[in-house]
């Protein structure tokens, strides 16, 4: 049964044309994951769901039984109640029934007329109760807020007090339990570490009703959706599969455009080649036989469609300018706490040359609060950090406030690199998507992702041999997230990344190191490998075992490049010697 339908669905903005033409449905148990760049459009189409917003042409209908729920509309910002009653306020209807119920045992006590219809009346409450899951909805509240992140200590808390990252745990936490039809997440994983964002993969995957979200997260998105909906160009992609499986899709349809497009191509230029042979015999039945090609030639022309062209990406590459030593980092009894709360001691951490190290953990473990201490923008309260020679380090700060706000886009870059050219500071640009007047914008007029990618090209501009990175794929598209990838795949330095992106992860990571507060343990191999070795698992179980085809050839890409990295290092380290 179809919940939501839409029929060449339009949008405008003025004269943006923002969505064209989208048609597509949405099924009971539908599992959707709606993907695109930054700014395709996809919070857009959630508000012409929801009504905010007003369609510019086109069909759009809901079913009358459909309730929608939309994470904006379970904002808790203002609430001056406490955690968990903010949190339950999304059972009010229960608390309606408890309520009558409570009522109607007060007059069956009292003996008033109308016995049998109380009977009556409290037999239909107290099923309806049951079937609306009043018997578990206290501790259904209750695992929904620890699932997210939040202690015990939090439920007495007043939502005043609350962090704006606890606040969207606890709006999420509402929309996942207000018994909606449709659930449409936007973003659901931000601001949740990987236990949280497993515990939320868990609850999606048994859920019982539909939902739509959206999400940058690649492993998030293949473990709980079974249809994808990409927003590209305006226009709107789909296939029943998961993330990975519509990108394969994607990448056979892409293909058989392209061959369609060429062949016709072709076979018009072709007919062209036979049209100016006919003209230049200029006679009568020449002129009737260009006549015929022409209609040939229109006919095609009418059915040849130019194959969307795909969203730009920024292109980039990490190169060094030296080689480091073989010993990169030595990290000896390393401990930190704030006052009496202990963030973590005894961390011991040896770093070479070449090594893909990522620090994963649960929020407020001291990931960031290890890498400033190891940058010497924060302080240890004990232990010995020895680096290795010949370093030159890069580092990205995820509160990105290295970067100034009072200059231009131009101006961030070529105020630290001097030595640059106007054009050579604008070619540089252009690569991460500020081209023209762009270049000229405030930095403060900037959204994330777009500090992000001038972070990441002053990483690049500044050719170091260590990369630090404190979770660099936030604020970043999917596509983004790729070429990132693929940047730190070739890369031949060593790397300390602290990220919570299982597929970004997945693809670059030799090692793991695991931060609590008795420090870190450290893991051989990738994101599954860690998952596998921690929960003491021989086996995977028989769905984690059906590896996915689009993953496992990222992945083999990826290993390809860092052995050719590898070969590269070994001949530099041979020239040397």
């Amino acid at each position: 049964m179809s919940l939501i339908n839409a029929s060449d669905l339009s949008l405008f903005f003025g004269d943006n044309q923002v969505l064209k033409d989208l048609s597509f449905s949405v099924e009971k148990k539908d599992k959707i994951g709606l993907i695109g760049v930054n700014g395709a459009g996809k919070s857009t189409l959630f508000k012409l769901l929801t009504g905010e917003y007003s369609k510019s042409g086109g069909v759009l209908s809901i079913s009358k039984d459909c309730r929608l729920g939309y994470m904006e509309q379970h904002a808790c910002a203002s609430s001056q109640k406490t955690v968990f009653n903010e949190l339950i306020t999304v059972f009010e209807p229960l608390f309606a029934i408890e309520k009558e119920l409570n009522e109607i045992r007060a007059e069956l006590d009292s003996h008033d007329s109308g016995f049998v219809e109380k009977l009556e009346r409290q037999h239909y409450l107290n099923i309806e109760y049951e079937r609306r899951g009043g018997l578990t909805y206290l501790s259904r509240a209750k695992s929904a807020l620890l699932g997210v992140g939040f202690g015990e200590e939090f439920f007495g808390m007043k939502v005043s007090e609350l962090s704006g990252g606890e606040r969207s745990k606890l709006s999420l936490c509402k929309l996942l339990l207000c018994d909606a039809d449709v659930l449409l997440l936007d973003e659901p994983t931000n601001h949740l570490d990987i236990r949280s964002v497993e515990w939320l993969e868990s609850w999606l995957a048994d859920y019982k009703g539909t939902f739509i979200v959206i999400s940058h997260d690649r492993y998030f998105l293949d473990k709980v959706c079974n249809r994808t909906f990409e927003i590209e160009n305006g226009r709107l992609y789909s296939a029943d599969r998961n993330y990975s499986g519509y990108q394969l899709l994607k990448e056979e349809r892409r293909k058989a455009e392209q061959r369609v497009y060429d062949k016709s191509v072709k076979e018009i230029r072709r007919i062209e080649g036979i049209i100016e042979q006919q003209k230049r015999f200029n006679q009568e039945r020449n002129y009737i036989t260009i006549a015929s090609k022409q209609k040939a030639i229109d006919r095609i022309a009418d059915k040849l469609v130019e194959p969307e062209k795909e969203a730009k990406s920024i292109r980039f590459s990490f190169k060094t300018d030296i080689v480091s030593g073989n010993d990169v980092l030595l990290l000896s009894g390393i401990s930190k706490s704030f006052g009496a709360k202990k963030l973590f001691e005894n961390v011991e951490l040896d770093l070479k040359r070449g090594d893909r190290c990522f620090i994963i953990g649960e929020n407020g473990c001291g990931k960031s609060t290890l890498l400033k201490i190891i940058l010497n923008k924060a302080t240890r309260d004990s232990g010995r950090i020895t680096f290795g020679t010949a370093l030159k380090i890069g580092y990205y700060d995820q509160t990105l406030s290295e970067l100034s706000s009072s200059r231009t886009v131009i101006d961030e870059i070529w105020d630290d690199y001097r030595s640059m050219t106007e054009t050579e500071v604008r070619s540089a640009l252009a690569l991460f998507l500020f081209r023209g007047d762009d270049v000229f914008k405030s930095m403060r007029l900037l959204s994330g992702g777009e500090k992000s990618r001038i972070a990441l090209l002053k990483l690049m501009l500044s050719k170091p041999n260590f990369l630090i990175l404190d979770e660099p794929t936030n604020n970043l598209d999917i596509s983004s997230r790729q070429v990132l990838e693929d940047a730190l795949a070739d890369y031949d330095g060593t790397m300390l990344i602290v990220s919570h992106d299982r597929y970004f992860i997945n693809s670059l990571a030799t090692r793991i190191e695991y931060l609590d507060t008795n420090g870190l343990t450290s893991f051989d191999g990738n994101y599954d490998v860690f998952r596998q070795k921690r929960s003491g698992a021989e086996k995977t179980a028989p769905d984690e075992k059906q590896n996915n085809d689009y993953r496992m050839k990222k992945e083999q890409e990826s290993a390809v490049r860092r052995l050719k990295g590898k070969i590269s290092r070994l001949e530099a380290e041979i020239d040397s010697i």
